[in-house]
């Protein structure tokens, strides 16, 4: 009763501050009416300082250091060059200025009680520091304070009360990552990539288990996509931990990972890239960062690449392109519109990289290859077209919205085996595969904070939309049996390959649309559709030491199968309760209580509509920033309950009536009574340890296993595609000492390890073998330009990235018991030359 009090009186104070909003900036100031009617007496002999600091050429000039000289007040310019000194006692005053390569500026300034200053300024470039700011730029910095504004969280990372960690640029081209298969989740602690279709998608899960792709704060989940995301689109990925119930609105309870695209920053940052490696990656990308208009109102970023790549699987490839234009225009100062397309194509001959073998986990060579190279290629294009609108309100309040329309289509054949023989003889089978995902996304949120008395109500609410319709064909044709010419025969063993007899090809004549609606056996169908509202205040108590942080989400979602009759309509209530406090400026203890719900589809053995999987999510941390902030360590401990997950009816297969047998039995059915438990602990440790060393150090023990289930051996089973003990390290050295023969030049290494590995299904349970993977290269710029190498799997291990039991009930001289498994890439380099236009 009491969080729905505080949820009105939020609501309250954002009604009351809406009708306030067009009254003009005189009377919407709302630090002037909190002082003159809210504050004690005692507290009304303070002001506050506040402005917006530029550069000489119009840019925001962030991270800039205002101080009142002489005193300890003072603040840091955020991303867009604001700043605010609160709590200012009446007086005057020596307001100072300086950053980094700019040239320091003073301002005499008076403060009055229950008054706000304005100051802003107009910093020039300090050319005695520019060799400075150069060595500096060089420098892998891989610590970040803030999320996104995708993620509409206003307050630094330190303060927020959630594990959330974030994966930028320089890290990103450090490890000359290409996409978000190429290993990203080797720096974010308890995550893990699961092979299954790399040219399609990523397939991440942390904490046990799988999480949604989301792009630019908007959920991008499809069934089988989207295309995995190009690094040169990418300008961070951020991993938020746990349910995030009230920014995802539906989906798994281990968290999300946002990727954040590229945007025009109006500076010079334009770059050209060719890389070269193993399995013949040949790969160019072009950044072109810069403005359209002199006054830099309209600004443009061009990102392309294109890219082909071999594969350790013989006559597998994929090729692909990706372009990504975005154009910015500033109304004025408080208004800017953004649009952006993205478009990937992508060729790949096969989708998968599987082995198969029945004597055991990896027993074939990684060059096994079950397709052909007489089969046709898998073709994939994705197209995503995004507008954003933001406007400041006025000083303290924004709003932001954006509409996104994603559409994402495949067309190819899928071969897999019907009978291995013990001997290696494998008969195949190829299956149409095609799909088309259509993704609808918007969004509006109003954010800003009010003022009552010594405590700050920071605001956020919103309201969101999302559809997804997809149409997938992945059984309606099949070749049931690719047979070789002459007498020869298919062995795993000893694979022949491009001599096909009657190499297939299948009829697209009819669109997957239309296959869709007519056809009984295609299951591959979904229509969701969800709408939700919420409304968050994080109250800051204690000169802002203290912040309890209470939100609540409604979310109505509707699932509609390929008649109206299986409609399935789900009403939830996601609350979100977290306390952050702050010990020290640099050291903050969090706890948050979090919920996710999840939409089911189908019925029981009575008909019954299956509820949706909740997750709850109860979570302790702590969080410290050290040496001034360049590097920080965050260490959590979490429990999450998964509810209403299905699990199997112990009615199937029995006869449905025991005193007539001819009524026959029951088919396969599930039943919701379900619970899976995922406790850890988790350790993240990333920034500059020592001058010129920056590193990224993390390891999580997860123990994920199912609590309650209709079969009493079961209980305890670990969950597939969770790993107990999982610990991973990057280095990265440079040296800068000026006027050195080595200035320039850096070393980078890295180490993966996963122990307690679980795969295949909870009836079916299989463990793989521990992971160990060791990198290492070499970089060196100077100027302009840089050049870096890497070696991936330095030591050539055989490592594999899942696995899979098929039992055959009852086996023959043809057909027995078969593992599937996917390798990782053998040893292979990589080597990337840059030129930065300025």
């Amino acid at each position: 009763m009491q969080f729905k009090r505080v949820l009105l009186l939020g609501a309250l104070c954002t009604c009351a501050l809406t009708n306030n909003l067009n009254a003009g900036e005189k009377k919407t100031s709302l630090y002037s009416m909190a002082y003159e009617k809210n504050l004690p007496e005692e507290e009304q002999q303070y002001g506050v300082v506040r402005g917006k600091i530029k550069t000489s050429d119009g840019n925001a000039a962030s991270y800039v250091s205002v101080k009142l000289k002489g005193t300890k007040f003072g603040a840091i310019s955020n991303e867009k060059g604001e700043y605010q000194i609160k709590r200012v006692p009446a007086g005057d005053y020596t307001l100072v200025v300086s950053g980094v390569g700019l040239v320091s500026k003073e301002k005499q300034i008076a403060v009055s009680p229950k008054g706000i200053v304005m100051a802003d300024f107009t910093l020039d470039e300090d050319h005695s520091q520019l060799a400075e700011v150069q060595i500096t730029s060089r420098k892998n910095k891989f610590k970040e304070d803030k999320v996104s504004s995708s993620l509409r969280l206003q307050s630094p990372l330190i303060e927020v009360p959630q594990n959330i960690k974030v994966v930028n640029q320089k890290l990103i081209a450090d490890q000359l990552v290409f996409d978000v298969v190429d290993g990203v989740t080797r720096n974010v602690s308890g995550t893990i990539r699961t092979g299954h279709w790399d040219a399609q998608y990523a397939n991440i899960s942390t904490r046990g288990t799988t999480i949604p792709a989301f792009r630019n704060g908007m959920n991008m989940k499809m069934p089988w996509g989207p295309l995995t995301e190009d690094a040169a689109t990418i300008e961070r990925i951020e991993f938020v931990k746990g349910p995030s119930g009230f920014m995802m609105a539906n989906g798994e309870p281990g968290g999300i990972y946002n990727i954040v695209t590229k945007k025009p920053t109006g500076q010079n940052r334009s770059s050209v890239t060719l890389s070269g490696g193993g399995y013949g990656l040949g790969r160019a990308a072009i950044d072109l960062d810069g403005k359209l208009s002199r006054d830099g109102r309209l600004l443009f970023r061009l990102n392309a690449a294109a890219q082909t790549k071999g594969s350790y699987n013989k006559f597998n490839y994929t090729d692909k392109y990706v372009i990504a234009p975005v154009l910015s225009y500033q109304l004025d100062s408080n208004t800017l519109i953004t649009a952006e397309y993205t478009t990937q194509r992508v060729e790949a001959q096969a989708l998968g990289t599987y082995g198969f073998s029945p004597k055991g986990l990896g027993a074939t060579d990684p060059s096994f290859f079950i397709g052909d190279p007489t089969l046709d290629p898998n073709k994939l294009f994705d197209h995503n077209a995004t507008f954003y609108f933001s406007h400041n309100l006025n000083k303290t309040w924004k709003v932001n919205s954006q509409v996104a329309y994603v559409k994402y289509g495949l067309a190819g054949g899928t071969p897999w085996p019907s009978t291995i023989a013990e001997n290696g003889d494998m008969k195949r089978y190829l299956n149409i595969s095609e799909e088309l995902a259509i993704n609808k996304n918007a969004q509006l949120s109003i954010m800003g904070d009010v003022e009552t008395g010594s405590v700050i109500h920071r605001i956020m609410t919103g309201v969101d939309y999302g559809n997804l319709k997809t149409w997938g064909d992945f059984a309606s044709t099949r070749v049931a049996d690719l047979q070789l010419t002459g007498d020869a025969i298919f062995n795993i063993y000893n694979p022949v390959y491009g001599s096909l007899a009657n190499p297939p090809s299948f009829d697209r004549s009819k669109s997957i649309k239309i296959r869709s609606a007519l056809a009984a056996n295609l299951p591959y169908l979904t229509n969701l559709t969800y709408t939700g509202a919420y409304l968050q205040d994080e109250i800051r108590m204690i000169d802002e030491k203290l912040r309890l942080t209470l939100a609540g989400r409604y979310t109505h979602a509707v699932t509609v199968g390929k008649s109206n009759a299986t409609q399935i309509s789900d009403n939830a209530f996601s609350p979100r309760v977290g306390l952050s406090y702050s010990i020290t400026k640099n050291f903050s203890a969090y706890t948050l209580y979090d919920q996710s719900f999840l939409p089911q589809s189908g019925q029981d053995i009575e008909g019954n509509i299956f509820k949706p999987v909740e997750g709850n999510n109860i979570e302790f941390g702590v969080k410290k920033d050290w040496f001034d902030g360049k590097w920080n360590a965050v260490a959590a401990i979490y429990q999450i309950t998964k509810e209403n997950v299905l699990t199997s009816d112990p009615r199937s297969g029995q006869l449905i009536d025991p005193n007539n047998p001819s009524a026959g039995v029951y088919g396969n059915y599930s039943i919701q009574t379900g619970q899976q438990q995922f406790k850890g602990v988790e350790l993240d440790i990333s920034g500059e340890i020592t001058r010129g060393l920056n590193v990224v150090l993390n390891y999580a023990y997860t123990d994920a296993r199912v609590s309650k289930d209709t079969r009493a051996d079961y209980i305890k089973r670990h969950t597939p595609n969770s790993v107990d003990h999982i610990t991973n390290g990057w280095l990265s050295y440079r040296y800068t000492k000026q006027g050195s023969v080595l200035d320039g030049f850096g070393l980078t290494g890295g180490y993966q390890i996963q122990l307690g590995r679980h795969a295949g299904t909870i009836a079916a349970p299989l463990a793989l073998p521990d992971y160990y993977r060791f990198d290492a290269g070499a970089s060196y710029e100077r100027g302009k330009f840089s050049i870096s190498c890497l070696v991936n799997n330095l030591l050539d291990r055989r490592l594999l990235t899942q696995g899979s039991f098929t039992n055959v009930a009852n086996p023959t001289a043809t057909s027995v018991s078969y593992y599937t498994y996917i390798y990782e890439v053998p040893r292979n380099a990589r080597v990337s030359v840059s030129y930065r236009f300025k």
